[in-house]
């Protein structure tokens, strides 16, 4: 059976692949192999992946929220968009889940040029620039160009000394992140060139899949009982995280929920956020 995947490539349709996906949602083994003889009966040959993606969507929804969330968690992170505003605002989150100090989108004077940070960030002595590449679609990869122009930024400002997080600081470490994935040759210039790549499942203990996991970092936009325009505001109040809406049913009534709804926005928050650390990490989706 041939299936099509979003950038058009056409493909065998992989049972297995599926079922790791749906291992990731903290679904049962009886409840994920329900799941896959549903889509084996419904599957057709040039099926959209999209569409088998909504449909296991669909069928852990019906059963847990909490696991249709966060199977849908790739999705949610791209939802960060659509120009990667409140994903550099997420990624300043997740350093600072780790310990690290931040500064986001900091205008810094380099040797030739100025430069606006993404994110800065500081743990003992180690000052690094952060730039975040966010991608609206998944078929997307970052190529080697982005390292290459990223690393030449980082050689400007890296000689000097710079106000940010005292009077004189100076940068030593660059990193990159992206919410998709680099292509091999970017990995290789950013492996020869010392810069930290992070994407979406590189490298594998320390990709941005492993760390929303294990820190329970899971967006607003993962929610499945919020709608499209409560996440945007709940985005603009600044309220990124399922984890805020907990214990702070405020801020569900502050963007206009209807009080008989909240009650199921925060048991989903609640069930989602339970799961933290609970990883079951393959990484071929």
């Amino acid at each position: 059976m041939k299936v099509v995947k979003q950038s058009g490539d056409i493909v065998h349709f992989d049972r297995e692949k599926l079922r790791n996906s749906l291992m990731l949602s903290g679904a049962s083994k009886e409840k994920i192999e329900d799941i896959l003889s549903i889509i084996e009966r419904e599957i057709y040959d040039g099926m959209p992946t999209r569409k088998i993606y909504k449909m296991a969507f669909q069928l852990l929804k019906k059963t847990s929220k909490a696991h249709a969330a966060r199977y849908n968690l790739k999705t949610a992170v791209q939802a960060l968009g659509p120009a990667g505003f409140f994903f550099e605002k997420y990624i300043a989150l997740l350093f600072q889940t780790e310990g690290f100090e931040t500064k986001t989108n900091i205008i810094l004077e380099g040797n030739c040029v100025s430069h606006e940070i993404d994110i800065l960030v500081k743990k003992g002595n180690m000052i690094a620039m952060v730039e975040c590449k966010f991608h609206g679609s998944s078929e997307i990869k970052s190529d080697v160009k982005i390292p290459m122009y990223i690393l030449s930024r980082f050689n400007d400002l890296k000689g000097k000394t710079h106000p940010i997080f005292s009077e004189s600081d100076r940068i030593n470490k660059c990193w990159v992140i992206t919410n998709n994935r680099f292509t091999t040759e970017a990995i290789q210039f950013g492996d020869c060139s010392n810069l930290k790549l992070i994407s979406w499942d590189f490298p594998i203990k320390e990709c941005l899949k492993y760390k929303i996991e294990e820190n329970g970092l899971y967006p607003v936009t993962c929610l499945t009982t919020l709608t499209l325009n409560e996440k945007e505001k709940l985005l603009i109040q600044n309220v990124l995280l399922a984890s805020e809406l907990v214990n702070n049913s405020q801020l569900l009534m502050d963007i206009g929920v209807n009080y008989r709804r909240i009650k199921n926005i925060i048991k989903e928050a609640s069930d989602l956020c339970e799961k933290a650390g609970d990883n079951r990490f393959i990484f071929n989706d």
